[in-house]
């Protein structure tokens, strides 16, 4: 019962910060890029991944802390997608991507998952 109450937990907090992730505006005007994404792309409408580009647009005068975070989100996506590849073909495949959808899916079916999957929301 505790397992499955931390498996849920954990898929639960990582749900979330994927959601955030998946609307890149609200990760970019927060936290390590909060001031660069203020500086850079204060015009710039939320959604759809526009702050995140507009961000990269300006790698070469961010902050280090900002880049540091933007690459730690990308390879975090990575990892996930990797670990996750199958599960998402097998449980999700008519799933469309963005604001938390795939993570939702896949929670759905959390008894289900692959071990590789399992443990990267573990781990996270």
């Amino acid at each position: 019962m505790k397992k499955v109450f931390l498996l849920s937990f954990t898929m639960v907090a990582f749900l979330f910060m994927l959601a955030v992730i998946a609307q890149q505006p609200e990760v970019d005007r927060k936290g390590p890029c909060r001031v660069d994404a203020e500086k850079f792309c204060k015009d710039i409408k939320a959604g759809g991944g526009r702050v995140w580009k507009c961000l990269k647009s300006h790698e070469a005068e961010l902050s280090q802390a900002c880049v540091d975070h933007m690459a730690a989100t990308k390879e975090k996506m990575k990892e996930f997608s990797t670990a996750c590849k199958e599960d998402k073909k097998k449980f999700c495949k008519d799933i469309r991507a963005g604001k938390g959808r795939i993570i939702s899916c896949l929670k759905g079916h959390e008894q289900e998952l692959s071990e590789s999957c399992k443990n990267f929301f573990k781990k996270n």
